[in-house]
């Protein structure tokens, strides 16, 4: 059965335009149809590296995870963190699809490496879409070499809406910063918008840069930030198969090389590429399935900062909460709900829950607080809550949306 892209019309909480992204040297890109979708639309797209690229990812947790996860996982080991293409489909997950799932890896891979001149550890791979559905193995492979003769310079709106799945729109972001002397160019494209919860929350991610930086290096920064950005959004609670956040730094900026953890020239990038990864991060929120508010949600006063993000999860993650949030009431009954059973130490007398600014609950009970500002913070596109459980001084921050009717119907109509 196909896959469908179910996203519907425009999430009302999109940003306004696909940004400008800047132009990352060292790398090409081209987009195609494998026809995985009922109606026309590009499914493929493929990246080539300029010899030198290196690559750092992180992936799901789940124990279900794709074979193309495995892939990647295995060989940013054995291909020692070096990059010179990336292939990712949309339309099909390639995910419990055992020895078939294998074959087509590695066909595509054995494909791609002949073409790029490369190992095939040296080619990443990714997929997203329909569960335990496998397709012809050599699929793929045989859709290269014309994927391969249309290389050019990246448009990266069209890249992105090539592995879009139910997302309402394509999701991009860049920075461009200074080192020694060179600018140096971070451009990000991702998709996701339902199955999405931490442990790499669920989406595919592509970050690229020209910076010139050690396979280490690459690692190490997708290693920082990740759980700051994209293990800090949840959309559903549900983590996916086929998590992949794949960082590329290709070196083609001129600037001179990072190889030390201690490099000061490390600093302006590890901060741009955290920014590029939370503006994505957030897009995924704002683009959650059926979704018409972005909330954040702010724990303070936890033991550390695990537990506080365990509490903001289990707010972040309880329909009770999503469903009183679509519907514009700030029940904070049922933020204390989710605060208790997350499990983890709290002082119940000094418990502490704001909306918007306003308290609505202090010192592990009601107070009277300002109904009508609380009910119109309620009403707007972006909910703030934040809640102080009373135990120590440890902080965390987590986002995710509203839970509506339309996120019943994106999920029971994604295979028909």
């Amino acid at each position: 059965m196909s896959a469908k892209q179910a996203g519907g019309p425009v999430s009302p909480l999109a940003p306004p335009s696909f940004p400008e992204l800047p132009h990352v040297r060292g790398l090409k890109a081209a987009i195609g149809r494998l026809g995985l979708y009922k109606h026309e639309r590009d499914d493929l797209m493929v990246v080539s590296f300029d010899e030198g690229a290196t690559v750092g990812g992180a992936f799901t947790l789940s124990q279900t995870r794709s074979a193309d996860v495995e892939w990647c996982k295995a060989a940013l080991t054995r291909g020692a963190g070096k990059a010179s293409a990336l292939v990712c489909h949309a339309g099909n997950s390639n995910a419990f699809t055992g020895p078939r799932g294998v074959a087509k890896n590695k066909a595509t891979t054995q494909a791609a490496a002949k073409l790029a001149g490369c190992a095939p550890e040296n080619v990443f791979i990714a997929a997203t879409g329909v569960i335990g559905q496998p397709v012809r193995p050599d699929l793929i492979a045989e859709a290269l070499p014309a994927q391969w003769d249309a290389l050019a310079p990246v448009n990266w709106q069209k890249l992105a809406g090539a592995f879009m799945t139910t997302d309402t729109f394509p999701k991009g972001a860049g920075r461009t910063i200074e080192i020694g002397g060179k600018m140096v160019n971070i451009a990000g494209v991702c998709k996701g918008s339902g199955m999405i919860a931490p442990n790499m929350a669920t989406m595919l991610v592509f970050i690229f840069t020209d910076a010139a930086l050690a396979p280490n290096i690459t690692q190490a920064l997708v290693s920082r930030h990740v759980d700051g950005t994209f293990n800090s959004i949840t959309v559903d609670g549900d983590t996916s198969t086929s998590d992949t956040l794949l960082l590329f730094a290709t070196g083609a900026s001129g600037a001179p090389a990072i190889e030390r953890m201690s490099d000061p020239r490390l600093a302006p990038l590890s901060d741009a590429v955290r920014d590029v990864m939370m503006d994505l991060a957030l897009q995924v929120v704002r683009d959650g399935e059926g979704a018409r508010k972005l909330v954040r949600i702010e724990i303070t006063g936890a033991e550390n900062e695990a537990a506080a993000r365990r509490i903001g999860m289990s707010i972040a993650n309880s329909p009770l909460v999503k469903t009183a949030i679509a519907g514009e009431d700030a029940n904070w009954g049922r933020v204390v709900m989710a605060v208790g059973k997350a499990g983890e130490k709290i002082a119940i007398d000094r418990l502490a829950i704001r909306f918007g600014g306003q308290w609505t609950a202090k010192d592990g009970g009601a107070i009277a607080y300002d109904e009508p500002a609380v009910d119109a913070h309620m009403k707007g596109n972006e909910i703030d809550i934040l809640v102080d459980v009373g135990i120590g001084k440890a902080s965390a921050v987590v986002w995710t949306c509203d839970l509506t009717k339309r996120y019943i119907e994106i999920n029971g109509d994604y295979r028909s």
